[in-house]
């Protein structure tokens, strides 16, 4: 593939729902341009974007892609993302390198809640956009209803740049509304197609739309506009752009990337209104942090993100990144200034899907890749080490839902967690936890079906095998009473003695443990005090009821007895922890669970769902508040215990339009028929 410089690139992150097409919209763009000489199909496990093990067993992208597309001498960097919002962390990386989104809408099933979501975050972060209604062709299409339903949910600012000649089975070409001419296709290939009367006005009506539009971009645009002068090519492309910038207007294109339809037109409208990546208004995803700030130009000083890791288990890790500034050549000295260490180099590659294309250069703006950087992850900054800088990390989402994991074979334990630490540099969406109290193995990311990827990965790539396991809830044990007690220890049969006796007084307190201490006249000598509070510590690891960690207790040593000979250090510490023992026991020992606050993001229409739902699970409203698009958001309280699957029993009650975030909160009681039965079935482990 050919070096290209930066104003002839276009980097366009393909979103939308799982199933709409956008892995066959890829592989159609690949054919029109002569990329390939045979279409792939999902079903045949053949496609450029999907070539992962797990992709082709499950039929759906899990993973970021890039596919570049040459046309009419610009390059297309298409980023097919994955669109299921388990992979929201691979979309939003996308999105970053990118200066515009291509969203896929299927005709056949409207908008689906995976286009609702990008096109929320695509406007909240400000990315231009354009629109591609795909699956014409399929049953029941009626595009005005479609129209009339993307109109309802994004606004009127969706505007048709090409209409269907027929739909469904009738579905036969597109008409191009700024051209106003038709098009019938076979076999990809379009052949002019005139108009009827009907046709020509419709078409003439929808032009008056984008003239509106590009005649808002300047006053001179406006004043042709206004006196009736006709645009030029010029005009169309400079107002067309500068209204997709400001976000006054989204391109909706309409074809069938099965049937090859409208995929031209598609292309034509991609390279001639997407801002490059140089335009003075483009989208920035990479905000400076520190050093020499730089302009998209390759006259600056080279700087880079990596914004994508891909481990092969033949050729090893694969850095993807865009250069931001400057060019890369196959010879350039890398510099990462996260790590502030230098770094060689394994190629210069351009990236089709897993195919790696060897390149001497990369002019900023576009998008290239190397291999067997040491030091480098997801995230990192590459830049000339004379002249330095520092782009923003990336804040991953939050975990929302949670695997307890072990090997199936207890050799894996320390290989286990290894091969995690090597997925977490391809997708550092997921976190790695290991509970220092449980000691369990924790994976969490957005959703199941990210999870289950990367248990297969461990198996697939890695050879480790697991299982899923039941969670341990960090349960603790507290006191509601107050008590005093002895606690005595004395081993005096010949020889060296043990003798150690205090008396303690137990009681709860808002910490997690006091120690005071109330002796008189020398009962107790000082020195045994750090002892006997040792004593306790220790002690308070285990509590009474089921053997969970004690916490909340206030424990004042006040009087006792010691013997001049046998008395020491472990006397008073085994002598203290069974005065814990008995005295925890009379002070009304309860078991305790964690609260999680979360905050559940949903349309009206099911709030009365999931606030049944949210009792049921034993929770608490605190308090409702409502978005500026009509979402409500409940403020709610559960026991950490039943929130474990509440994202996959969220999107179940939401159909995927919900979505929340959770936060520990604090400890409090747990109900005492709840507790009764925890007790019982940790005792009788």
């Amino acid at each position: 593939m050919k070096v290209y410089t930066t104003e002839n690139v276009r980097n366009l992150a393909l979103v939308g729902h799982s199933g709409s097409g956008k892995t066959n919209l890829t592989e159609a763009m690949l054919f029109q341009s002569g990329a390939i000489q045979k279409i792939g199909h999902v079903d045949e496990k053949n496609t450029m974007s999907d070539f992962s093990k797990e992709e082709r067993e499950r039929g759906s992208s899990i993973g970021t892609s890039i596919i570049p597309v040459e046309w009419r001498n610009k390059k297309l960097n298409i980023i097919d993302t994955p669109g299921t919002i388990d992979f929201i962390g691979e979309a939003q990386g996308a999105l970053r390198a990118s200066e515009a989104v291509l969203m896929i809408i299927d005709a056949t099933a409207g908008v689906q809640v995976g286009s609702e979501r990008m096109w929320k975050y695509t406007e909240k972060i400000g990315l231009p956009r354009i629109i591609f209604v795909n699956k014409i062709d399929g049953e029941n299409v009626n595009f005005r209803a479609l129209m009339e339903e993307l109109e309802d949910k994004f606004g009127k600012k969706v505007i048709p740049f090409s209409v269907p000649i027929g739909e469904g089975e009738d579905f036969v070409g597109v008409t191009d509304v700024i051209f106003q001419k038709g098009y019938k296709y076979t076999k990809g290939a379009p052949e002019d197609a005139p108009l009827n009367h009907d046709q020509v006005k419709a078409t003439e009506r929808m032009y008056e739309e984008i003239a509106e539009v590009v005649a808002g971009a300047d006053e001179v645009l406006m004043e042709k506009y206004f006196s009736g002068e006709k645009f030029t090519r010029e005009d169309l492309l400079r107002g067309v752009t500068e209204a997709l910038v400001a976000g006054d207007a989204v391109p909706l294109l309409v074809g069938s990337a099965e049937k090859g339809i409208g995929i031209d037109i598609l292309l034509n409208t991609i390279i001639n209104y997407m801002p490059a990546p140089n335009h003075d208004q483009a989208h920035i995803g990479f905000r400076y942090e520190s050093g020499e700030e730089r302009q998209v130009s390759p006259d600056q000083p080279y700087s880079a993100v990596v914004f994508k890791t891909i481990t092969d288990p033949f050729v090893g890790k694969i850095s993807i990144f865009k250069v931001l500034s400057g060019k890369i050549t196959k010879d350039t000295a890398l510099y990462n200034a996260n790590e502030e260490s230098p770094e060689k180099m394994g190629g210069l590659y351009i990236m089709r899907g897993k195919e790696q294309m060897a390149v001497d250069e990369i002019y900023a703006g576009d998008i290239g890749a190397t291999t067997k950087l040491a030091h480098t992850l997801t995230g990192h900054t590459l830049c000339d080490k004379a002249h330095p800088v520092l782009y923003k990390m990336m804040k991953q989402p939050s975990p929302v839902i949670y695997y307890a994991i072990e090997p199936e074979s207890k050799g894996d334990e320390e290989k286990i967690s290894t091969s995690l630490h090597r997925l977490q540099e391809e997708d550092p969406s997921f976190v790695i936890e290991r509970n220092p109290e449980t000691k369990q193995l924790t994976i969490g990311g957005q959703g199941s079906v990210q999870l289950d990827v990367i248990l297969e990965k461990l198996k697939n790539t890695f050879g480790v095998a697991t299982k899923k396991v039941p969670f341990i809830i960090p349960y603790r044990e507290t006191i509601k009473g107050k008590t005093e007690v002895q606690g005595k220890h004395k081993k005096q049969s010949g020889g060296a003695g043990q003798y150690g006796d205090v008396w303690i007084r137990f009681e709860p307190c808002d910490e997690h443990f006091i120690f005071a201490e109330e002796v008189f006249g020398g009962a107790v000598p000082k020195n045994y005090f750090p002892a006997v509070e040792k004593g306790l510590e220790e002690a308070m690891e285990h509590g009474v009821l089921a053997g969970f960690p004690m916490t909340g207790v206030k424990a004042t040593l006040y009087d006792g007895s010691y013997h001049d000979v046998d008395s020491n250090e472990m006397s008073f510490k085994l002598a203290a922890a069974l005065a814990y023992r008995k005295g925890i026991e009379e002070a009304k020992p309860i078991l305790l669970e964690p609260i999680m606050k979360a905050e559940v993001s949903i349309p009206d229409e099911y709030l009365g769902d999931v606030m049944g739902d949210m009792n049921k699970r034993r929770g608490r409203i605190l308090g409702m508040d409502q978005k500026a698009d009509g979402t409500q958001v409940l403020i709610a309280e559960a026991p950490q215990a039943e929130m474990y699957e509440y994202a996959i029993d969220l999107r179940a009650m939401t159909q995927g339009r919900g979505s929340f975030t959770m936060e520990y909160a604090r400890y409090e009681e747990v109900p005492k028929d709840i507790a009764e039965k925890i007790i019982a079935d940790h005792k009788a482990e």
